[in-house]
């Protein structure tokens, strides 16, 4: 089975002439059959970063590997025949679906273009029934079907090249709440039942919390805090993370008002000096505008970029 590493990878756009680094160095891996949650706020970059791990966009530095081979950027030409075993899911279902095609059309050109073999019925059913859908709905069109539906139609049209792993990029922020539980839960089965890495973006930290066997925090391109679940979600180390904790509701029975993390996230063609979350950090100290702190083992498995868990005793072996 497959694994996929991101190393060092950076994103830059260019906007009025400036530099804008929408990813500044993520290193990030996705093992076989796991479930990576990765979240932050809306502009942090996962959206930059999930097209470079599928290679939609060319990182301006780093790499992506995918079983050890570096994944290359889409060009005009057909992807190489393994790296289509890397699958994107969108975040809108209706806008990357065919709205003039049946479903059981567009599945059958995904297992064509993708395997290079002709899907007869039998296999349009199989897919549709991998994502929990009638087969019946293969004679439908996109816009008869519910935004839950469609989105599991694109699942199940990435599953036609037999991916070995999905980035699912902001999958359920279309969809109303019973849906997005629907279509959550349904990553975690195809992660268990065919092995499958998935890499889940999402800004709802609570849906993540649920789903995922680690979680990785993003703040203005980087990662400052990742780590198995119950770790980062019981005991999170960076203040984004707690932060981010705060503000998910919890149904404890006393009342407890979700806390609003103030101010916005900062301008990435004018990133802050020193810990780019200084300005909004309620922990923050002098040397935090001085200094850039990149990420810290504090146990073998989790790590947070902070300079106020410096003096912490160190990891052996690290």
């Amino acid at each position: 089975m497959s694994e996929l590493e991101l190393r060092g990878v950076e994103v830059t756009y260019r906007r009025d002439g400036r530099a804008v680094r929408a990813v500044d160095g993520v290193d990030l891996s996705v093992a076989p059959g796991e479930v990576v949650g990765l979240v932050g706020e809306s502009g942090c970059g996962k959206s930059s970063l999930a097209r470079a791990a599928v290679g939609l966009l060319a990182p301006s530095a780093g790499e992506v590997l995918l079983d050890g081979h570096a994944v290359a950027p889409l060009r005009r030409r057909a992807r190489p025949a393994a790296q289509r075993r890397l699958q994107l899911v969108f975040q809108d279902p209706y806008s990357s679906l065919n709205p003039r095609r049946r479903v059981g059309r567009q599945l059958s050109d995904a297992v064509r273009l993708a395997t290079g073999t002709t899907a007869g019925s039998a296999r349009v059913a199989e897919l549709l029934e991998l994502v929990g859908l009638d087969p019946a709905m293969a004679q439908r069109y996109p816009h008869e079907l519910s935004g839950g539906q469609r989105q599991r139609i694109a699942v199940a049209r990435a599953l036609a090249a037999e991916p070995v792993q999905l980035v699912a990029d902001e999958p359920i922020s279309a969809l109303d709440a019973s849906a997005q539980a629907q279509v959550a839960d349904l990553f975690v089965t195809l992660a268990r039942k065919l092995g499958i890495g998935v890499l889940f973006i999402s800004h709802d930290l609570a849906i993540v919390r649920e789903i995922a066997d680690r979680i990785a925090v993003m703040y203005l391109g980087r990662v400052v805090e990742i780590g198995p679940t119950a770790q980062v979600w019981d005991r999170p180390r960076h203040p984004y993370t707690a932060a981010l904790t705060a503000a998910v509701p919890r149904a404890d029975g006393a009342g407890t008002l979700p806390q609003d993390l103030p101010g916005d996230v900062p301008d990435p063609a004018a990133p802050p000096s020193g810990c780019h979350f200084h300005p909004r950090c309620p922990l923050a100290i002098d040397d935090c505008s001085t200094r850039d702190p990149r990420l810290l083992d504090l146990t073998p498995d989790h790590a947070a970029a902070c300079i106020l868990l410096e003096d912490e005793p160190a990891v052996p072996g690290r």
